[in-house]
């Protein structure tokens, strides 16, 4: 294992590589990488959805890098995805955030985007509320208002309304440039990990019948439907063969025509024609709450929110560089990770930033090969096979993965553990957040 100080600051230093070609030879890599890199967008794809399970030695990352020796590769993000995350950085005792959202303690990573809203109708034509502070932010956005349709988030602050600068001034004078300004509201919007929490995106998940009219048997199977945050529907013979097998079919629902139907003399079926392609599901549930229950999530991955959360960009950042050029992280050195489905350990150069494991095949690669998201991880020390000693992380429930790493002793595994636990606790769930916010004596507009 490399030292955690002296030898990474010594690898970091200018000049300190024997080839002074290095860097340049690492830049083109870098520069290849960037142009073949799949990464998963907010709606997370299901190329980098995993992380390779085998390791890739330095003389196979020549610098024909192409889309094929990436597609086996990425970030595990589903605990992000599948929850809001306020990040808190290192003041994790502060308990409430109040003091957080009018001063930033530590800009970690800022970005700004413009949202422009139409104009509804009734009292509150926009459909979002603001709370006082100092930039003024977003605390409330109406469910399938015209706000929530333009894209602006609970946790957004407001930089500019109708290009005037409103981070100085009342948010009641700033409701008053909204109210008073063109149908078309346009609002500069600012998010830094401490303030903007993703979006989650719940998935859906039970039994349904499908209605067939191929094969040998026509009329209603009973399936197991499996709706996942990356906006697509996969549906399996048993809900046993999810995780183990492969889906019998999956439909992509990003602009699909999803509702009830009617047609077929039957209660609670629904239907879903994907953009693509002539096929309609027809699919009947057992109750019409459940119906409901369905038609909303669909209707969610029909108009996913495509906007990333600024960690995304932070971790695409980090992952381009190598290992050793990753500022300030919370551990590094070597890990074994397991391999599952081959029952074997395969070691990694790993760093640990801001609860992100990022993966290298060695430290002298040039962008991490994949990662895992840690938001929602428990981790302990636990016996694994053979290995008295294994890193165990935990995700929240059984729908998503279990990891298991080791390093070349327990102590190593104890270092690491520590270290991991740190680095998730620099994250809270948002809706903790913002009921400890919200319990604050607040002055509100809703607009």
């Amino acid at each position: 294992l490399f030292p955690a100080n002296s030898e990474a600051r010594e690898h970091l230093k200018p000049g300190s590589h024997k080839d002074r070609d290095s860097t340049d030879h690492w830049a083109r890599k870098r520069k290849l990488f960037k142009e073949s890199k799949q990464w998963s967008s907010a709606g997370g794809s299901s190329i980098t959805s995993d992380i390779t399970e085998e390791s890739v030695s330095e003389d196979t990352l020549s610098t024909n890098v192409t889309v094929q020796d990436n597609e086996d590769r990425g970030f595990y993000v589903e605990t992000f995805h599948s929850s809001a995350w306020i990040y808190q950085g290192d003041d994790i005792n502060s308990g409430a955030i109040g003091p957080n959202l009018t001063v930033r303690a530590r800009a970690v990573s800022i970005r700004e985007r413009t949202v422009q809203i139409s104009k509804g109708t009734g009292e509150y034509p926009w459909g979002f509320r603001i709370q006082f502070s100092k930039p003024i932010v977003v605390t409330e956005v109406d469910t399938n208002g015209a706000a929530e349709e333009a894209g602006l988030i609970v946790g957004d602050y407001v930089l500019a309304v109708n290009g005037i600068d409103v981070t100085s001034i009342p948010h009641s004078e700033a409701a008053n440039l909204a109210r008073q300004g063109p149908d078309i509201l346009t609002l500069t919007i600012g998010s830094d990990i401490a303030r903007g929490p993703n979006t989650p995106r719940p998935p859906c998940r039970g039994y349904l019948h499908k209605r067939t009219q191929s094969g040998l048997i026509k009329g209603w199977r009973k399936r197991w439907f499996v709706l996942t945050h990356d906006s697509c529907l996969y549906y399996f013979k048993n809900k046993r063969d999810e995780g183990k097998r492969q889906p019998l079919s999956s439909v992509k629902l990003e602009g699909a025509e999803v509702g009830p139907d009617d047609s077929l003399g039957k209660p609670f079926v629904f239907k879903c024609r994907p953009q693509f392609g002539s096929r309609l599901y027809s699919l009947c549930a057992t109750s019409n709450q459940e119906m409901k229950r369905w038609c909303e999530a669909m209707e969610r991955a029909v108009h996913p929110i495509t906007q990333n959360h600024v960690w995304v960009d932070v971790t695409r950042h980090n992952s381009n560089m190598p290992p050793l050029a990753v500022k300030n992280p919370d551990c590094l050195g070597l890990l074994n990770k397991l391999d599952r489905s081959k029952d074997t350990w395969v070691q990694h150069y790993c760093i640990l930033k801001d609860a992100c494991l990022y993966l290298y095949s060695g430290i002298r690669s040039t962008h991490a090969h994949g990662g895992i998201y840690l938001q929602g991880y428990a981790v302990r020390e636990q016996a694994y096979g053979s290995k008295k000693s294994t890193i165990e992380l935990k995700p929240p429930s059984d729908e998503f993965k279990s990891f298991y790493f080791c390093a070349d002793n327990s102590a190593e595994n104890k270092r690491w553990i520590l270290a991991i636990k740190a680095s998730i606790k620099k994250w809270r769930p948002f809706h903790q957040v913002l009921q400890d916010y919200m319990s604050l004596p607040p002055e509100e507009t809703r607009m």
